[in-house]
């Protein structure tokens, strides 16, 4: 089976829990679909590029999410999704899955 980059799990979980969350009403449910995500993700940075660099990724991802939100009061929401997802997917693109 094919792995999918970190990358790749970051950003989906991103923009993924936020969807949720905003289509379902359910701020938790989205927050499942955050978290098992950035648990996937979290794998595939220690996997590819060890603990060190799976925990600032780790780091960088929860920052994401808690940036989202005042960046969202300027620029709105989805605007503010897309670049947080952006920003650690290229982070992680960078440190870890261009070595695998």
């Amino acid at each position: 089976m094919a792995k999918v980059p970190g990358s790749v799990l970051a950003a989906s979980g991103l923009v993924g829990g936020y969807g949720v969350a905003r289509w379902t009403r359910k701020r938790p449910l989205g927050g499942v679909v955050l978290a098992v995500a950035g648990a996937a993700a979290a794998r595939e940075w220690r996997e590819r590029a060890g603990g060190k660099t799976a925990g600032a990724l780790s780091v960088a991802y929860v920052a994401a999410f808690a940036g989202s939100h005042p960046l969202a009061k300027k620029v709105g929401a989805w605007p503010a999704v897309f670049g947080v997802a952006g920003a650690v997917a290229l982070a992680s693109w960078a440190v870890a899955d261009r070595r695998g």
